[in-house]
C-alpha cells in the first residue's frame, strides 16, 4: 500500500531523545510530511526552534508556567501556541495520519490514548503506557481501528521479523539487551555507583531515565511486559539475552526451527524511520552495519541475582491486573530518588520489590483504576525511599 504524500504527523514529546531524532528525520524530508503539532514538557527554546524549522501548525508546552515564554518565542510566526495538560491531549486529538507517542513515563498515557482514539497510526515509544494500562490501551486500539507501531528497537525488530500470516507458528521471541554500564560490575561496585556513571550507556544514546533503567535492566523488564501485550504472548514465550554488541535487536523463533532476526546499527533513527514511513521505507543517515569489522556477536543469559528487575517484571506480568502499573510507578519514583542522590543504585530495584510486596496485585480494568493505582504506588514508593534516605 503506497503512502499518500504529504503525510500529516504529530510528535508528542518532541524535545526528548526519541522526539529530537524524529524531528531530525522529518526535517530531512519536509516535502513528505506536514507537522500538525509538536508537544514538549518545558523546553521552550528547543520546542520553538523545532516548530519554526518544521513549519508546525501548533506548538504545545505541558508546563503552563512556560506559556508566556513560548508565545513570545513564536510571536509573528503564525504557529498556534497552547499550554497545559488539556492542551497536550487536544494536540493528540488533532487530525494526523501518524503520531509519535514519546512522552516519557505514565504522564504520556492520556495523550497516547487520545491519539489512539483517532483510529490512525500511533508510533509507540512510551513503553510505560502499555505496561501500565495494557488492557485499556489494547481495547482502545481495537475499538478505534488504530494501528500501533512499536518504536522500541527490540519490539520494532520483532514486528519486522514476524510473519503476520502465520502467528500461530511462533514458538517464542528473543529480546536482546546490551547489559548496560554494569554488565560486568560486582554488586559492591554497583552499590557505589553514582547517577553520572549509571547514565553512561556503553552503546545507545538515550535520555537519563531510560539510561538508568537500562543500567538496572528494568528497561528490559518493561519491554518484556510490553512485548507480551503487543504480540499476544505468554510470559514463558519471551526470552531475554544479553548481547553486548547490540547488533541483533530481536529474534522470532518459529516451530519449524527457523529463527528470523532483525539486525542494524544501534541507532534509534532506524526503528523511528521504519514506523514513520510504514508500510514503506525511507532513507536514514544511520551508519550501515559492517559485520566483517564487528567480527563476533556474543550472547549470554542475564544475571538475575545482580539484576533482579527482570525477575520482578516477570512476576508482575504473571500476576496481571495492576501489578505492572505498580512496578512501573514504583520504578519511576525510585529512579528519580536515585537521580537526586537520595538512595543508592541497588535501592532502585529494592524499592520496587518492597512496593510490590506492600501493595500486592490489584484490579486495573479502567483508565481511572490505572491512574488511581499509579498514584497509590507512587505514594508508597515515596514513603519507602524517604525511609531509605533517612
Amino acid at each position: 500500500m503506497a503512502v499518500t504524500a504529504p503525510r500529516s504527523v504529530t510528535v508528542l514529546g518532541s524535545t526528548g531523545s526519541v522526539g529530537t531524532q524524529t524531528i531530525e528525520l522529518l526535517a530531512a524530508d519536509l516535502e513528505r510530511f506536514e507537522v500538525r503539532a509538536l508537544v514538549a514538557g518545558r523546553n521552550v527554546g528547543l520546542l520553538a526552534e523545532q516548530a519554526i524549522a518544521l513549519r508546525a501548525e501548533r506548538a504545545v508546552i505541558a508546563d503552563e508556567d512556560c506559556y508566556g515564554e513560548l508565545r513570545q518565542a513564536l510571536a509573528g510566526t503564525g504557529i498556534q501556541v497552547a499550554a497545559g495538560r488539556e492542551a497536550v491531549v487536544e494536540a493528540a486529538c488533532l487530525p494526523a495520519d501518524w503520531t509519535m507517542a514519546a512522552i516519557t513515563g505514565a504522564a504520556g498515557l492520556a495523550a497516547t490514548l487520545a491519539a489512539i482514539g483517532r483510529g490512525k497510526c500511533v508510533a509507540l515509544a512510551n513503553k510505560e503506557a502499555l505496561v501500565c494500562a495494557g488492557e485499556v490501551m489494547l481495547r482502545a486500539v481495537q475499538s478505534a481501528g488504530a494501528t500501533l507501531l512499536p518504536v522500541d528497537s527490540e519490539h520494532n525488530a520483532i514486528f519486522q521479523a514476524l510473519d503476520d500470516g502465520n502467528r500461530a507458528a511462533v514458538e517464542k521471541i528473543v529480546l536482546t539487551a546490551s547489559g548496560g554500564p554494569f554488565r560486568t560490575a560486582t554488586l559492591d561496585e554497583m552499590a557505589r555507583a553514582t547517577p553520572d556513571v549509571a547514565r553512561k550507556h556503553p552503546v545507545w544514546s538515550m535520555g537519563a531515565k531510560i539510561s538508568i533503567d537500562s543500567a538496572t535492566l528494568m528497561n528490559k523488564g518493561l519491554e518484556l511486559i510490553e512485548a507480551a501485550r503487543l504480540f499476544t504472548l505468554a510470559e514463558p514465550q519471551i526470552e531475554v539475552l544479553v548481547h553486548p554488541q547490540s547488533v541483533i535487536h530481536g529474534m522470532v523463533c518459529y516451530r519449524d526451527g527457523s529463527v528470523l532476526a532483525q539486525l542494524g546499527s544501534p541507532d534509534m533513527r532506524i526503528p523511528i524511520a521504519h514506523t514513520l514511513a510504514w508500510p514503506e521505507r525511507m532513507a536514514t543517515p544511520s551508519r550501515r552495519l559492517d559485520l566483517a569489522s564487528i567480527a563476533r556477536l556474543d550472547f549470554m543469559a542475564p544475571d538475575t541475582v545482580r539484576f533482579p528487575a527482570l525477575r520482578l517484571a516477570r512476576e508482575a506480568l504473571r500476576a496481571g491486573g495492576g501489578a505492572p502499573a505498580i512496578l512501573n510507578a514504583a520504578n519511576e519514583i525510585a529512579v528519580e530518588s536515585f537521580m537526586q542522590r537520595r538512595i543508592g543504585f541497588l535501592d532502585i530495584v529494592g524499592t520496587v520489590a518492597d512496593v510490590m510486596d506492600t501493595m500486592g496485585s490489584q484490579a486495573a480494568d479502567t483508565l481511572d483504576e490505572v491512574i488511581a493505582l499509579d498514584a497509590a504506588a507512587r505514594h508508597t514508593a515515596q514513603r519507602l525511599t524517604s525511609a531509605r534516605a533517612a
